[in-house]
């Protein structure tokens, strides 16, 4: 599901990107964002792995 953001956020995000900012640079801040928000409601649902388990996963050493 998108993640639904006030107008006042965008304004921020945009007034932090330098002046010579590209339409690339904004697309990137915004994804990131994107992923920071979606991150912290996976964390605050519970929806988390704990490192022993990726690392086993994955054939990892502790």
């Amino acid at each position: 599901m998108p993640t639904v953001i006030q107008k006042e956020e965008a304004h921020k995000l945009v007034d932090r990107l330098p002046s010579n900012a590209t339409w690339d640079d904004l697309m990137h801040e915004i994804y990131v964002r994107e992923a920071i928000d979606r991150g912290l409601a996976d964390s605050r649902a519970g929806r988390t792995k704990s490192v022993q388990d990726v690392r086993a996963k994955f054939g990892l050493s502790e």
